[in-house]
């Protein structure tokens, strides 16, 4: 009976590495020699790269990747230099091709004098420098990014676009909480979407065309306060999703990709938005008529793709609109003119469709392109039998069951501000509340009332006793010929004003004023229409009413704006 050989662990790591392999084809196992300038990557090369990219993963979250030591005799300026420097050396470590030897400088602890390198002051700090910015477009370097790059906390963009870059972004990149500007166009990266990047709280601009990231596009990325987005010639496939017109970039490139469904409807809540490019893709469905709310639009393209129905008449209302490409689609209908009226359109291509009428005003645009369709006396255009054969199957736009148009509204946001203007007169209140115990104190005004009764006598207080609820008003107005004693009860008003300060306790100080007169009624008994002396309660009433104007003072302590400055980097951005 033979040995069963048990299957070699060597053999299962070798095909686990291989299955691992995402940005390159190959089996080489030996350490190549990277090529030069101008030579893409060999497939040897690119498994090295890709091999040690894995392999430092592996230990990602255990010790620093590439296991960088800082020279003791080094001197760093500041804490945050130190740590860009380990930063740095790490990802110098993580490069295997430097053609144009832009990391030839990449020593010593002067970081700001790197090649690529940019320093600005620290947005916490104006007095320290930080590394602010990374520049190394087209400089034909193969490599990876590894964790450190984490450590460059205060770094404001980074663009690595036109080099040989593989393997996945960092999930460190999550530490970079003031990266506004993030390009990693025409590079190698691989695998889904970088979720890291829905992370970055201050990301502005995000370019991720020309790679190999695959899948899909997580619908988070169209409620990110983002201006511009590329991510064209990738690998993505998915259906837009429904919030995708809450995006409020100006810019947005989707296309070669595998996008497919609708159009959304909801793009017409992008009022931000100044060009779309949605072509070569998957699109099936007509155009929405809400494009025609993009007034500020200025380039529209979904050609190559397979839209069908109308040209939306409220294309015509697109007073922005340039450059507009229907072409390579299945459109019908006829042109609406208002579209080749409008002022400032240079361009308009719809070859390729369907189309069964051109107003006369689209042929005197400067540029436009009518060939394939069917428009009759206009030169190479479809058969009769293609034409005939399309215009008979009847089109329903409902069919593709699109999610129905539903109006965005911004106007909340605005009233948000005010609402820390109110916060302040509660605290006001508060503190003030301790002085509501004078108020008892100020009894005393009651025992002043022993003089109105001597000047009660007059006959006229009793005509005035019907009304015994409002006692108080008949008094001011009985005693005409008792000025003086008014102005000898002119003291109490100025004493409420001592309450006038807190509005809301307002509220007791009334109460207690107005408790102290039935005490007073005893003393007036023989007058019991005398209650008049408590006139000047009234008064104090009015006098509480106006303390809330003090509140607008507290107006003026509004939150401070940090970090507005630092929006700006300082290297000029090189797209």
């Amino acid at each position: 009976m033979k040995n069963k050989t048990p299957f070699p662990i060597h053999l299962s790591l070798v095909i686990a590495f291989f299955l691992g392999t995402v940005v390159c084809l190959s089996v080489a196992q030996q350490t190549p020699t990277i090529s030069s300038y101008g030579r893409g990557l060999s497939d040897a090369e690119a498994m090295y790269i890709n091999k040690r990219q894995l392999l430092y993963y592996k230990d990602e979250f255990g010790d620093r990747g590439e296991r960088i030591t800082v020279d003791p005799s080094l001197i760093f300026e500041n804490p945050r230099l130190k740590n860009a420097y380990m930063a740095l050396q790490a990802w110098k470590q993580a490069i295997f091709s430097d053609p144009l030897n832009l990391t030839a400088n990449w020593v010593g602890s002067q970081v700001c004098n790197y090649e690529g390198v940019f320093c600005s002051q620290a947005p916490y700090n104006q007095t320290i420098r930080t590394v602010a910015g990374i520049d190394l477009n087209h400089g034909d370097i193969a490599g990876y990014l590894p964790e450190e790059l984490g450590f460059l906390v205060d770094l404001a963009l980074f663009h690595i676009n036109s080099n040989r870059f593989c393997g996945t972004i960092p999930h460190k990149f999550k530490k970079l909480r003031l990266l506004f500007e993030l390009d990693l166009s025409n590079n190698r990266f691989t695998g889904k979407f970088p979720q890291v990047v829905l992370k970055l709280p201050s990301l502005k601009f995000l370019d991720l065309r020309f790679n190999e990231f695959e899948g899909t596009v997580p619908k988070e990325l169209f409620d990110k306060d983002l201006d511009a987005i590329f991510i064209n010639h990738n690998r993505f496939v998915f259906d837009l999703p429904v919030n995708f017109g809450n995006s409020p970039v100006s810019v947005i490139v989707l296309a070669n990709n595998k996008f497919h469904g609708c159009v959304p409807s909801s793009l017409g809540n992008m009022s931000n938005l100044n060009e779309i490019i949605l072509m070569n893709n998957g699109f099936r469905s007509c155009l929405p008529a809400e494009i025609g709310l993009l007034k500020n639009l200025t380039v529209f393209d979904v050609s190559f793709n397979q839209l069908i129905g109308p040209l939306p008449d409220t294309v015509g209302g697109m007073v922005s609109l340039e450059q507009l490409n229907v072409a390579h689609n299945m459109l019908s209908g006829k042109i609406p003119a208002s579209i080749c009226q409008l002022p400032n359109l240079e361009n308009f291509t719809f070859s390729y469709n369907f189309f069964t009428g051109e107003p006369p005003v689209c042929l005197s645009l400067p540029d436009f392109s009518d060939r394939r369709n069917c428009l009759p006396g206009r030169p190479e255009q479809r058969s009769a039998a293609q034409c005939k054969a399309f215009l008979s199957m009847p089109v329903d736009c409902s069919s593709f069951r699109c999610a129905p148009f539903v109006p965005s509204l911004p106007a909340p946001p605005p009233p948000s501000p005010p609402v820390p203007v109110l916060s302040p007169p509660p605290p006001v209140v508060i503190p003030k509340l301790p002085p509501a115990p004078p108020p008892t104190v100020y009894s005393p005004p009651p025992p002043s009332h022993p003089p109105p009764p001597v000047y009660s006598p007059p006959p006229l207080p009793p005509v005035y006793s019907p009304p015994p609820p409002p006692p108080p008003p008949p008094c001011i107005e009985p005693p005409p010929p008792s000025p003086p004693p008014p102005i000898h009860y002119s003291p109490p008003p100025p004493r409420p004003v001592h309450y006038r300060s807190p509005p809301p306790p307002s509220l007791l100080p009334p109460v207690n004023y107005h408790s102290p007169p039935p005490p007073s009624l005893p003393p007036p008994l023989p007058c019991e229409n005398p209650p008049p002396p408590p006139p000047p309660p009234p008064p104090p009433p009015i006098i509480y009413g106006s303390p809330p104007p003090p509140t607008p003072v507290y107006e003026g302590p509004l939150p401070p704006v940090t970090g507005v400055s630092y929006a700006s980097p300082p290297p000029p951005p090189f797209y």
